[in-house]
């Protein structure tokens, strides 16, 4: 398999999972709406004895949302490191894949 086409495929690749990370969201988006929702109504003073009963369980909820920010960041770092590999490595000048640079890609007037 030559050079481009393996970039190709790369490129291709990264799209799929990019339309997956985006389905993911998606519903994330709906369970966080539900998550929201049902925080509102439970997670209030009444419902505790204490206020450090409320403060934790508020703490534990957000906790796990910013591991699921992580976990997407992460990811998406590693896709961006793959299409850096693709759109930054090229053999002549330091030119990438299809005459692009690797500072990304030309739009008409941004180069004038």
């Amino acid at each position: 398999m030559s050079r481009e086409k393996a970039f190709l495929q790369m490129l291709e690749s990264s799209a799929t999972i990019q339309w997956n990370i985006a389905m993911i969201l998606e519903a994330k988006a709906v369970e966080a709406e539900k998550v929201k929702q049902w925080t509102q109504h439970h997670i209030h003073a009444r419902a505790f004895d204490s206020h450090e009963e409320q403060l934790k369980e508020s703490i534990s909820i957000h906790e796990v949302i910013v591991e699921m920010v992580e976990g997407l960041t992460k990811l998406e770092n590693g896709l961006y490191s793959n299409l850096k590999a693709v759109l930054g490595s090229g053999e002549e000048g330091g030119e990438g894949f299809g005459g692009m640079t690797g500072d990304g890609i030309e739009f008409g007037e941004d180069s004038k």
